[in-house]
């Protein structure tokens, strides 16, 4: 059974649904609230071939906010690039999103037809998805986010022949959560093993989506998923 909370959509605006993009909120936030988010950043987020989901993260003590509960993807020890990663809380979230993948899939959309992504925490779980758990998927986009410096995601893809969708990432160069280095960092280290992806830095931009970034990531899935 799925732990994850109430889920959100945004239907295809054409006559037939033929690709899915999940979008995966950032620490403490909800599916519901990243969907007004998203769509008051694009003036609608919408597609006529795609079914946009907004999947709401389980609730569970989050470590970093000294053990509250909290709407989080998984649980870290610290928000820091040197932090390790907590595996078995990634594992227990892995059943989740597989059993939220396959839902589609039985709904007639193929993994090369689904992309992933999301803000800060939800944009670090899309490359556990796409580079670890599913790496036949569309693409990966992320938001202000990164990967540990040792992350297991990188240990896979040094074994792996098959390196995964391509990746876009954005991310403010006044990010005062998650420095633009991480970002930087990440996306170094993900491209150094294999992964092809496009990197873009957003100025004057803090710790937030903003209208520029998510209409970059808008024009990216229009071009990654093409209605067919």
């Amino acid at each position: 059974m799925s732990r994850l909370g109430a889920l959100y959509l945004t239907k295809h605006t054409g006559p037939k649904h033929t690709a899915t993009v999940i979008v995966f909120h950032g620490s403490g936030g909800n599916g519901e609230n990243m969907k007004e988010w998203v769509n008051l950043m694009t003036k609608k987020f919408v597609f006529p071939h795609i079914k946009v989901l907004y999947p709401t993260a389980p609730l569970q003590p989050y470590t970093p906010s000294n053990g509250m509960m909290s709407n989080v993807w998984f649980d870290r020890t610290d928000i820091s690039l040197s932090a390790p990663e907590m595996l078995d809380s990634l594992d227990r979230i892995k059943l989740d999103v597989l059993q939220l993948i396959k839902k589609e899939n039985e709904l007639g959309i193929p993994n090369n037809r689904i992309i992933v992504g999301g803000f800060s925490m939800g944009g670090a779980l899309s490359f556990h998805i796409g580079y670890r758990w599913v790496k036949d998927l569309a693409g990966v986009f992320a938001f202000s986010s990164f990967l540990n410096e040792k992350s297991i995601v990188y240990e896979e893809l040094k074994g792996s022949q098959f390196k995964g969708p391509p990746l876009f990432q954005v991310h403010g160069d006044s990010d005062m959560m998650v420095d633009l280095s991480w970002g930087h960092y990440t996306h170094d280290t993900l491209t150094s093993h294999g992964v092809q992806g496009e990197f873009h830095v957003l100025q004057k931009l803090g710790h937030s989506l903003n209208k520029r970034g998510m209409n970059m990531i808008k024009d990216w899935i229009d071009k990654i998923l093409p209605d067919d």
